[in-house]
């Protein structure tokens, strides 16, 4: 069984006293189910579950009443013997939330009764187009969690890495000393199998039952499938084809040299009003993160933001490589991707911050300086720049030269290389954007 960062949250939340009911909210497909069954099973003696996806009726069950006696009386009465309610040992299971808006709208009734505990997911909460219902959200009686596939440090855990080789790498990063070969190689060649096989649970377990990457792909571009019929199913009428077309020009618009996201690289002529919205119900969706250019590198990041400029990536790296021709995973396996693989390892960096719950943000002037990465590190502004291999950074030294003028003293240069420094610039391998 995969070991999820989900089920320290989940205890860190169920030993907090008087907590609210809690929403996993995150992209299909992300184990949520099946993480959060997991957790109930082990930690209570009664688990009551409903799938609003799977069984449409039970939405019946908060048609009427939302008084917790009356839930648990209509729970009862569908779901059949061997149900039970024990205060303070019932967890109640509220799967695929966004199906039964009136579900969300009793979490209010359920934190003020206080017996059962409460665990919602939810994958589409809250998109334009999605049914909206009849009642409130009951702001301030719900914790959101944000799941997302397994990150980086979850497929090493997957992969047989333990807290022994974790430690060595935070301390040779601490000590800015190089990773001993034999590691250094091992983590090499487990990065590119997480750029290759990403973190969606599934699919990261067939690829550690048997290696099988034919089977790997076919299992990403099922997910990649199902993205797709949501926007279908869920989506306003108006909106189906271009929130499509908007997700399928991910991968070449990330193929140019300046990866800002054009409306009209979809449609010759388009612009924000057509297609604004789309982009914003897949980003919504948990499929993609946007990364904003700034107006100036200085703290606070978010109040530099333009809104106007962004860069668009997927969420899982794995998935963008699906989203490519047959034979991309052997070429990233094997590290020949030649151009394009700026834009991959671009998007893994992004996909490492992105799943640690970072912002992203970089840096682009007309005069040609670009930075793939700005981040708040110890109370500064620290540039990053994400490399295939190895690479100048001609953009990162002019600005570092000129403190007095953007307001940085450091910057942190990923590549294919072990840990150094040079002046201000500290290299570091791409595997070590998991602890940065």
């Amino acid at each position: 069984m995969l070991r999820r960062r989900i089920t320290d949250k989940l205890r860190e939340w169920k030993n907090t006293p008087g907590h609210n009911p809690v929403i996993v909210k995150g992209c299909r497909q992300c184990g949520k189910t099946f993480s959060v069954l997991d957790f109930a099973n082990r930690h209570y003696k009664q688990v009551i579950y409903l799938n609003f996806f799977e069984n449409p009726a039970y939405s019946s069950i908060f048609s009427a009443s939302l008084a917790v006696e009356d839930l648990t009386v209509y729970m009862s009465t569908v779901l059949g013997p061997g149900v039970e309610f024990v205060p303070g040992k019932t967890c109640i299971i509220l799967d695929e939330l966004q199906e039964c808006p009136n579900a969300r709208t009793a979490l209010k009734f359920f934190k003020a009764d206080g017996r059962y505990d409460v665990i919602c997911t939810g994958s589409l909460l809250g998109l334009d187009g999605h049914r909206s219902g009849t009642r409130s959200v009951p702001v301030g009686y719900e914790t959101v969690i944000d799941m997302y596939p397994l990150d980086f440090e979850e497929f090493l855990w997957a992969n047989g890495i333990g807290e022994r080789v974790l430690s060595l790498l935070k301390e040779c990063l601490r000590k800015e000393t190089p990773v001993p070969e034999p590691v250094h190689n091992r983590m090499r060649e487990l990065l590119l199998r997480y750029v290759a096989v990403g973190g969606m649970p599934a699919v990261v377990s067939a690829y550690l039952e048997n290696g099988d990457m034919g089977k790997v792909l076919r299992m990403q571009r099922d997910v990649i499938g199902g993205y797709e019929d949501d926007m279908v199913k869920y989506a306003s009428s108006a909106d189906k084809g271009r929130i499509r077309g908007c997700f399928r020009s991910i991968p070449s618009q990330l193929a140019k040299e300046y990866k800002k996201f054009q409306y009209a690289s979809i449609r010759k002529g388009a612009g924000a009003k057509d297609y604004a919205g789309c982009l914003q119900w897949i980003e919504d969706a948990g499929i993609i993160r946007r990364c904003h250019n700034l107006g100036i590198t200085e703290l606070p990041l978010e109040g530099s933001a333009i809104s106007s400029e962004f860069k668009v990536y997927m969420a899982d790296i794995g998935l963008l490589i699906a989203m490519l021709e047959d034979g991309s995973q052997r070429d990233v396996i094997m590290g020949s991707l030649l151009g394009y693989k700026g834009a991959i390892f671009e998007n893994l960096i992004a996909d490492i911050f992105g799943k640690a719950g970072r912002k992203l943000y970089y840096f682009r002037k007309d005069s040609g300086l670009e930075v793939d990465f700005v981040i708040r590190k110890d109370g500064e502004c620290v540039l990053v720049e994400a490399k295939a291999n190895t690479g100048n950074a001609k953009s990162v030294k002019t600005i570092l030269s000129h403190p007095e003028k953007y307001h940085v003293a450091k910057a942190i240069k990923f590549g294919d290389y072990n840990i150094g420094r040079s002046g201000s610039v500290l290299t570091l391998p791409l595997y070590m954007a998991l602890f940065v």
